[in-house]
């Protein structure tokens, strides 16, 4: 099994970078590499089970299931279903932590997946760097200034 993990510090209280990413449709309102979102039958963005059909910037089209919000620990969890890339058994876990010291937000994106072993590094590696720290970025610049 692969694994990934991407960690930054966001410089915006924790509560206000939570309110952006809880809704789990609204990737393409944060995200630069989403370009539109929409979850399926209907069902409310923040309901344990519920799927997104989103399309990313090159056009490939992807699914996602919902399995744990928590606003508790600022955490959301999903799992993909359909992607163009060759994996299996993906689980994501996007976490924020507050940072006391000038309230900002330390932020974990992980995720743990099956690929071809000739593949998985670098589709990790792509992971990684264009969603996670990609997002990270994003979410940086959306927060830059507002303090």
């Amino acid at each position: 099994m692969a694994s990934v993990t991407v960690s930054s510090v966001i410089d915006a209280p924790v509560e206000k970078v939570w309110a952006v990413i809880r809704d789990f449709n609204a990737l393409p309102d944060w995200h630069p590499r989403m370009v539109k979102s929409e979850i399926e039958d209907g069902r409310p963005s923040c309901e344990i089970g519920c799927v997104r059909r989103f399309q990313i910037v090159s056009g490939a089209t992807l699914r996602e299931k919902l399995l744990a919000l928590s606003d508790h620990d600022h955490s959301v969890t999903y799992t993909i279903l359909e992607t163009p890339q060759p994996i299996t058994n993906h689980v994501a876990t996007l976490r924020l932590i507050p940072v006391t010291d000038g309230d900002r937000t330390f932020a974990i994106w992980s995720a743990t997946f099956d690929a071809p072993p000739e593949e998985a590094d670098k589709i990790a590696e792509g992971m990684g760097a264009n969603v996670f720290q990609g997002g990270f970025d994003a979410l940086k610049k959306l927060f830059a200034g507002e303090k």
